[in-house]
């Protein structure tokens, strides 16, 4: 029989005990259905036949119909009999049963032990996939040093200017006005003690050791770290990435080592303009505030300054910007599904490398004090 010459789907009810349903029980019959199954009055406490010898067709979709039409009325306490079914229907109808009746518990919520005992197992496998990333990158860069022609100078020169050239305006902006900061909160307590002169010290050890190196890693961690992980990331949600590979082409080669040995040359140059201007900045509030003039700080600024100071922070940069690196294209490689997922990791890439990198810098700190540096 053509389905889509039969009857639709009906329910009609013969008598209080007694329920008839006739037409095509198909998905192109069952258009009807749902008023007339909402409409039906409560049954009868007694009992209830389904009669279904009217029933002319059967499929799938109108199976589970009415294996949930026969929940319905069993869910209300009363007994329900199904007769009159064909045979070849009746074995349909005890194939949908199980799929019908299937109802996924809801899932219990989680102590407060059990979701921090998750939450750490989850850290735990992460920081264990971020090793395992780390030591494929130092295997792709040595075999890259091994064999300098795999090197792809194009893709480095551009993440140079991407994560380097075109940052130094807002890392200008801000250590100037940071080594503004760094000299005017320092102003008042100097001068209680006629010590204006010392405004140099201040200035130059404080940017040049700490400030500069750290506020130039955190500005590229949110700027290039996450468009690392969100460039990254969209292509592997749109399958560029297993494109590559199926090409032989390494992702580790073309994506992630062109970032790394560029931001590893950026960073530490970033910093030196970093630390330029925040000690210009200095100079113009100690000038402003101290009448110290500017070749007075200069004098000063060369003999509290030793060459060490200088270097320390400009050797943070090229760990700082490995972290920024490695952790922003860690993050777009385990991004899964849509678009949400490319925000996500993107948000977790900035956190993770700004995480780390003030704990680089606080492991330096001890390592330098323990040296005597």
């Amino acid at each position: 029989m053509n389905p889509l010459s039969a009857a639709p789907a009906a329910v009609a009810r013969q008598t209080p005990q007694e329920l008839a349903l006739s037409g095509s029980w198909t998905a192109f019959g069952l258009g009807a259905i749902g008023p007339q199954l909402e409409a039906l009055p409560a049954p009868a406490a007694s009992g209830l036949v389904v009669d279904g010898g009217r029933i002319e067709a059967l499929d799938t979709a109108g199976a589970w119909v009415l294996q949930r039409l026969l929940r319905h009325l069993r869910g209300e306490g009363t007994a329900v009999a199904l007769r009159g079914l064909r045979p070849e229907f009746a074995r349909l109808l005890e194939i949908v049963e199980p799929q019908a009746a299937a109802v996924a518990p809801a899932p219990p919520i989680p102590s407060g032990l059990e979701a921090l005992g998750r939450a750490a197992a989850a850290g735990f496998g992460q920081a264990i996939a971020l090793l395992s990333f780390v030591g494929e990158c130092a295997a792709a860069l040595a075999a890259s040093v091994a064999h300098p022609a795999r090197l792809r100078w194009r893709p480095i020169l551009y993440n140079i200017r991407t994560a380097g050239f075109d940052a130094l305006p807002i890392v200008g902006l801000l250590s100037f006005l940071l080594g503004i900061v760094v000299s005017y909160q320092g102003a008042d307590q100097l001068r209680q003690y006629g010590a204006n002169i010392f405004v140099a010290d201040l200035v130059g050890l404080s940017m040049l050791r700490e400030f500069a190196p750290l506020i130039v890693a955190l500005i590229v961690a949110g700027r290039s770290g996450s468009a690392y992980a969100a460039q990254i990331g969209t292509m592997s949600v749109t399958e560029e990435i297993d494109a590559m590979r199926t090409l032989g082409i390494a992702p580790l080669d073309l994506l992630v080592l062109p970032k790394v040995i560029a931001l590893v040359i950026a960073l530490p140059l970033l910093t030196v303009f970093a630390d330029v201007l925040g000690v210009f900045g200095g100079m113009i509030m100690a000038r402003a505030q101290l009448d110290v003039s500017f070749d007075e700080f200069l004098v000063r600024f060369v003999k509290a300054v030793s060459p060490t100071a200088y270097l320390i922070g400009v050797c943070k940069a090229p760990v700082f910007a490995v972290i920024i690196a490695v952790v922003g294209c860690f993050q777009g490689f385990r991004t899964r599904g849509g678009a949400d997922s490319v925000g996500r990791q993107t948000t977790l890439s900035v956190v993770q490398a700004t995480f780390l990198v003030i704990v680089a810098d606080a492991l330096f700190s001890v390592a330098f004090s323990a040296l005597d540096l």
